[in-house]
């Protein structure tokens, strides 16, 4: 979808969209963020219902009315614009799950929670009806479900802008079909209503509209019932999980003090963080480097002290005292022997060679896969497939994971014979199961999800963000929280880590903490690295996790201007040759510091020359080690994880599916796994929707797989040995590594 924004980028006015939540009779509902990092929702109008003649007035007046509404139960107006050529609509972010996803999912709601729908959704509707508007779109898409009761969402979209305007008592039909659908589980059925409530529903579903109840009449007719309240969390343990899973894929950003791909551009002083000798890289287009349009990215890592330092300020030329227990050295010289360093590689090649493609009945949600058998997970079940052939090879399975993966999760992995999934099953939710990859029967399952089931004494719950495996250890990463409390952007998020034993599956430890936000495991070793939540524009940290010792804390670091780093769920950091690699400074510095001691051994400064602010990408490695690859924008440079010596740098050329200046998908931090490597092989994926596969030892293009009907958020793809696995929708490809 082509949102309304500046240049064509994927902006909604002043907001950026992280993700699609659901589409309402008029328009579609995405989570977004402003540059501050404030959580929203945003309406984006249907096209055709925007075009309508008169709608844009009718739109106006319904939003200037909706702005004037307060209410427990409805969702407050923030922001509009009937002007735009898209209109839309913004209200305040909450945290909750569509009613329809929850009823689809885990069934009818009890009497009590159906009690506390109707209510919320009548007082809703009175105090819409009592300022003279109505909503016209109440229905099981539009009512969210959160910890303290039912919303109504997309205010002003679609009630007071339809042609002919809809009634008070077509919402109250409306209300009484969606409280139906809840009792029911989906095909309407009365005899689904518990008693309390079968008489007032079925007077809201009278075919005569003056026989229905107002939403005043129906509030009142619930409070006279004088029924014992609800103790405890009014929703059902499992629904209020995915409540929060789907909260946490895109709240959590904001709680960790994200501010979008590209915060606002810093102010540097003329002269500083070019060293003597430099790398000069052409970086197409102004997204990634912020002020400006095409510019000259130089990038240093002389010995002079590291730019703005680790815990310093903006203003910072040398860096304080290490914390305790953290060595600090001077960063050993980065630069090429020559002054002007690799050339620019502008990336180009041949359109990929399938290997195989076939279709399946459900699209998949996630992907892993070994040199053997490629593992597909759908929201109905798991397959394994022959890497070769593409063929079934063993039975389905009932595990399955709607959410699949996304910027914040990344649900499987793969090590020594064995897949990992986080998934659920018909009878439970939040498992942690182990496959044979030669037979593709399940080894171990470990419940995940700690939640109380009841009774008004809500324990914690550990939502999975992605699980990794090291040696003969499987972590689980996370987002702990409480069943009973509410979702706060501004509070810092309190992250988790969880061992198990990798041969059956046992807990080993765990530790929590607003200290522990996203975590990177090695593939080796038992240093772990975990970054901390950080509550608006304040510092965050790395901290080394001793997994030798239980999960205790080592040596750790501040990293100011660097916010976006510290979201939860995929690790944006980077381990290689026995060095954690992340971001510091203004976001604009790559560092290399020993994984056991946090030894500095290098930095590299990334720095445009017309003093504009740059924002390193997420930083991967080659498999063994040596090499460390740093998105920028449109470049991708190779560097030797030894000394940070640059190897190549490849750019890509043209625009993306947008419109604007193409960028590789790492930059933006769009999915869980932008980039990844085989033996020689660099696979990336750019807003153009296109995958590249270069050559790890020169840079230049093998071949490139373009799909247009991916989605914005980036491929569903995977790596298993030489080869590359791509879901689009319904179907799954196979791309041999060197295009042969």
């Amino acid at each position: 979808m082509d949102h309304p924004g500046a240049d064509g980028a994927h902006r909604v006015g002043p907001y950026a969209p992280l993700a699609r939540q659901s589409a309402v009779g008029g328009g579609e509902v995405f989570a977004a963020r402003t540059d501050e990092g404030l959580l929203v929702t945003v309406t984006v109008v249907r096209p055709e219902l925007a075009a309508a003649p008169g709608f844009r007035d009718r739109f106006r007046a319904a939003v200037d009315a909706a702005r004037t509404l307060s209410g427990a139960f409805l969702v407050p107006v923030m922001d509009a614009d009937a002007d735009a050529p898209v209109p839309w609509l913004a209200t305040q972010f909450t945290a909750g799950l569509p009613l329809r996803q929850a009823v689809d999912r885990h069934g009818p709601l009890s009497e009590p929670a159906l009690r506390v729908l109707a209510d919320g959704l009548a007082r809703a509707l009175a105090a819409l009806h009592a300022a003279g508007t109505v909503h016209g779109e109440v229905s099981p898409d539009s009512v969210l479900l959160t910890m303290d009761g039912p919303r109504i969402t997309a205010l002003g979209i679609t009630g007071a802008t339809a042609s002919p305007a809809p009634s008070p008592t077509d919402d109250m039909f409306d209300l009484g079909s969606t409280v139906l659908f809840a009792a029911s589980g989906g095909e309407p059925d009365r005899g689904a209503l518990p008693a309390s409530l079968r008489e007032v529903i079925g007077g809201c579903l009278y075919p005569e509209p003056s026989d229905r109840p107002t939403a005043e009449q129906l509030v009142d007719y619930l409070r006279r019932q004088d029924l014992p309240a609800l103790a405890g969390s009014w929703l059902p343990p499992a629904v209020t999980a995915d409540m929060a899973a789907a909260t946490a894929a895109v709240g959590s950003a904001s709680a960790g003090g994200g501010r979008g791909p590209f915060p606002p551009p810093t102010a540097i002083a003329a002269g500083t963080g070019v060293s003597r000798r430099k790398l000069i890289i052409g970086l197409a287009g102004g997204a990634a480097v912020l002020g400006g349009s095409a510019a000259a990215l130089a990038f240093s890592g002389d010995s002079s002290p590291a730019p703005d330092g680790w815990a310093g300020g903006p203003e910072a030329t040398a860096r304080p005292a290490s914390p305790s227990g953290v060595r600090s050295t001077p960063a050993s010289s980065a630069s090429p022997s020559s002054t002007d360093g690799p050339e620019s590689i502008v990336l180009a090649g041949p359109d990929a060679a399938k290997a195989w493609s076939g279709a399946g009945k459900h699209a998949p949600t996630c992907l892993e896969a070994s040199d053997k058998v490629v593992m597909v997970v759908t929201d109905t079940a798991t397959s394994f497939l022959d890497a070769a052939t593409g063929k079934s090879v063993f039975p389905q399975l009932n595990t399955t994971n709607q959410f699949g993966t996304t910027s914040l999760k990344y649900p499987t992995a793969y090590a020594d014979g064995v897949f990992y999934l986080l998934c659920d099953t018909p009878s439970q939710s939040g498992l942690l199961v182990a496959f044979d990859a030669a037979s593709g029967k399940m080894k171990w399952a470990t419940k995940m999800a700690d939640v109380d089931p009841g009774g008004g004494t809500h324990a914690a719950m550990y939502l999975s963000n992605y699980v990794a495996v090291a040696g003969n250890t499987v972590y689980v990463c996370g987002q702990l929280l409480q069943t009973s409390g509410s979702f706060s952007a501004e509070s810092p998020s309190n992250g988790y880590i969880r061992a198990f034993n990798a041969a059956t599956g046992k807990g080993l430890w765990r530790v929590k903490g607003t200290d522990i936000n996203n975590v990177l495991v090695p593939p080796s070793g038992s240093h772990l690295l975990a970054t901390s939540a950080v509550p608006g524009r304040k510092p965050g940290r790395v901290q080394m996790i001793d997994a030798g010792k239980r999960g205790a804390r080592g040596w750790n670091v501040s990293v100011p201007h660097a916010s976006y780093y510290f979201t939860t769920g995929w690790p944006l950091t980077c381990y290689a040759a026995g060095l954690f690699l992340f971001a510091g400074g203004n976001g604009d510095t790559l560092f290399a510091v020993d994984a056991a001691t946090g030894t500095e051994k290098w930095h590299q400064r990334f720095d445009a020359k017309s003093g504009d602010q740059v924002q390193i990408g997420a930083p991967f490695a080659a498999l063994d080690g040596a090499t460390v690859y740093v998105p920028v924008g449109a470049d991708l440079v190779a560097l030797a994880s030894a000394d940070g010596t640059p190897q190549w740098v490849a750019t890509l050329d043209g625009a993306n599916d947008m419109g604007g200046s193409n960028m590789f998908n790492a930059s933006l931090r769009v999915s869980g796994k932008s980039a990844q490597c085989s033996a020689d092989t660099v696979f990336v994926t750019d807003a153009a929707k296109t995958l590249w596969a270069i050559d790890a030892a020169t840079g230049r293009a093998r071949w490139r797989y373009s799909d247009p009907g991916q989605p914005d958020v980036g491929f569903l793809w995977t790596v298993g040995g030489d080869h590359v696995f791509i879901a689009s929708h319904l179907t799954m490809t196979a791309i041999a590594a060197h295009g042969g």
